[in-house]
């Protein structure tokens, strides 16, 4: 794998696409990690950031303020998913697309691209945990979204974009990276739907 933000981006691609393909039509009203989220809010959430990131790559304003598109409304949303999945990566592989600043609050374009990695290997988990599926993210992205996410996550709580961290058994010793970044972002890493 290759150490560029696009890399990374394809490689969580790759990890968050058949989950996405495997999610049975009528789990789309199950609940998730993500409290405020069923399964069908949290697909229209996490398609509405793929589309926006496009934009923050090519230094363009971002939109987060309409209310998501109901992509599962589509007949073909999973292949919708693919496409700007891969326009996503497209994007953030352009000369410059990592370098200055982008986006609202002028933060560095690869800090932003960051943002959206953790999205897509976050929520592949919980649509994953959602839904009954395995899920097991790249150990190198993790690790890197650990170093960023833990710069970013007190003004991701206060803007509302990272629960309060989660506490860990013993804290935390003997956790992995994954469930640190997983506790990190406010989630339970032990959480499990609802029977």
């Amino acid at each position: 794998m290759t150490n560029s933000l696009s890399g990374q981006l394809r490689t969580a691609v790759d990890r968050f696409l058949p989950v996405v393909r495997a999610l049975p039509d009528e789990r789309l009203t199950d609940p998730t990690p993500c409290s405020e989220y069923d399964v069908r809010r949290l697909l229209d959430h996490v398609f509405q950031v793929v589309v926006q990131f496009q934009l923050l790559a090519a230094k363009k304003d971002a939109d987060f303020s309409a209310e998501p598109e109901a992509v599962t409304e589509r007949a073909d949303w999973r292949d919708a998913f693919a496409a700007e999945t891969s326009a996503l990566v497209e994007a953030w592989a352009a000369p410059g697309a990592e370098e200055g600043t982008t986006g609202g609050m002028g933060l560095p374009a690869s800090v932003v691209g960051h943002m959206v990695l953790g999205d897509l290997v976050v929520h592949a988990w919980d649509l994953a945990r959602a839904t009954g599926q395995d899920h097991t993210p790249d150990p190198a992205v993790v690790d890197d979204l650990l170093v960023v996410f833990g710069e970013l996550a007190p003004t991701g709580r206060k803007m509302g974009a990272f629960g309060e961290e989660h506490p860990l058994p013993g804290g935390g010793a003997g956790a992995s990276a994954w469930e640190r970044l997983l506790a990190l972002t406010g989630r339970d890493p032990a959480w499990a739907r609802p029977e």
